[in-house]
């Protein structure tokens, strides 16, 4: 049901129960109109009858042709009846609006009871009839002049009020198209300027409810695109990380295998001919050993570089054994720094760029906590703890500058929390009580699949 058939129907529902109170306020007018009527007309006929007809004390030949000259007094009908009981005289009917009766059900509900009155007469007998019909049609024709009015103002006042109403509601139908529109996907769509003071506010906050939801969805749009951007920089990042792993453990084994084995060789030839000319040329024999020294310098300055490129002790004997690696490395380095490592000895389940990426984590704190922390005691620990390993960097230099870890430039820092993120991990680096600092990284482990 429509809103405009609703308000209709109410109005037109309090409109008929208006109509139906004045009618029946104005039927109980013409029955209490008709009754006094009744009641006075048999109260004229009364005292008439008395004072002309009881007090002359007139035969019955003499009555019957007074009535026949009076023929009826106003709503009563007269009946004369003789001494036996025969009726000598009968009223007749009326001329006003003869022929014409109320309805049957109208006048039951106007007309008031019918009385009778005796008077005894010299000779017979005298009745009054009460008669109330001519007070009813008169009644009856009021009430259809009333009626027909009342339903004419009825028909008349709910089509102004359908129309009244079908124009007012009518911006609403606009407003429902709009927003099927906007279910249907149309995020353009807009309302114009509504007649009516409820219809304009209704189309002004939808107006401002689709520019909204398009603003919103741009940005939607546009985040779901810088989203996408990102992915594919991480995607390309990792890429590029995985080549440059792959090319750093190919020139660490390039410069192991074959310039690591040419510089040995250049120097065993360079000692055996110091040797053989040690004798004979001197001189020769001392460029020999200058050469095999910095050859040995050479191949201690290569083995270095190595693990600074790949750890190959990573792929050939794990983790652990290449954290122990690296503390040693930085403790022959500096030996004034006591580098400790904590970790159970044996292999963890970790994805080979997990293990790297947990390497190159404690590599990255130790050179912030030696270059930035002046740090002089490292423990590395290394931990499996529900499903995730652990690795703990903990130092006691300076702490963190003012401004954090993420100082512009720190690029190291960036670079793990990124690789745990894309391993599924989390990276975190807080200060350490009292001093120092404590860097964290957690990883999955890797799950065996059932064959």
């Amino acid at each position: 049901m429509t809103l405009r058939l609703k308000i209709n129907l109410l109005v037109g529902a309090l409109t008929a129960l208006f109509v139906l109170s004045l009618l029946g306020l104005e039927w109980r007018n013409m029955r209490d109109a008709v009754r006094e009527e009744v009641e006075a007309a048999n109260r004229v006929a009364a005292q008439f009858i008395q004072r002309t007809v009881m007090g002359d004390f007139l035969s019955m030949p003499m009555l019957r042709a007074m009535f026949v000259r009076v023929g009826r007094v106003r709503a009563n009908d007269i009946y004369l009846y003789d001494a036996e009981g025969h009726e000598v005289y009968r009223s007749p009917p009326s001329p006003y609006k003869a022929g014409r009766e109320a309805p049957a059900w109208f006048a039951a509900l106007v007309s008031p009871p019918p009385t009778v009155q005796f008077l005894e007469v010299p000779g017979g007998r005298l009745e009054l009839h009460s008669n109330a019909t001519r007070s009813v049609i008169d009644a009856w024709d009021d009430f259809k002049v009333l009626g027909g009015t009342s339903l004419v103002m009825l028909v008349v006042i709910n089509g102004l009020v359908f129309w009244a109403v079908g124009r007012s509601v009518r911006p609403f139908g606009r407003i429902v198209t709009a927003l099927n529109d906007l279910e249907a996907g149309r995020f353009d769509v807009a309302l114009p300027p509504l007649p009516g003071q409820e219809a304009a506010a209704i189309g002004a906050a939808f107006n401002r409810m689709v520019g909204n939801l398009q603003a919103r969805l741009d940005a939607e749009k546009r985040a779901a695109l810088a989203e996408r951007a990102l992915d594919d920089k991480r995607e390309l990042s990792r890429w590029l990380d995985e080549h440059i792993e792959q090319e750093r453990r190919m020139i660490a084994r390039e410069l192991h295998d074959e310039l690591g084995q040419s510089v040995t060789a250049i120097r065993s030839m360079a000692l055996s001919v110091a040797k053989r000319s040690e004798e004979r040329d001197p001189t020769s024999a001392s460029a020999a050993r200058l050469i095999a020294d910095e050859s040995s310098r050479l191949y201690e300055a290569m083995h270095g570089l190595i693990p600074r490129l790949t750890p190959l002790v990573l792929d050939n004997f794990g983790l652990t054994e290449a954290l122990t690696d690296l503390a040693e490395r930085t403790h022959r380095s500096q030996p004034e720094v006591q580098v400790t490592v904590q970790a159970a000895p044996g292999e963890h389940p970790l994805s080979a760029e997990a293990a790297l990426a947990l390497y190159r984590a404690a590599q990255e704190g130790l050179t912030n906590a030696l270059q930035h922390g002046q740090a002089r005691h490292i423990d590395i620990q290394l931990q499996v703890q529900e499903n995730e390993v652990h690795l703990n960097v903990v130092d006691d230099g300076n702490g963190l500058p003012p401004e954090g870890a993420q100082r512009p430039g720190h690029y190291g820092l960036r670079w793990i929390a990124e690789r745990a993120d894309s391993l599924g991990g989390r990276f975190d680096i807080q200060p350490n009580a009292p001093r120092g600092v404590r860097l964290h990284v957690a990883l999955p482990l890797r799950r065996e699949v059932a064959p």
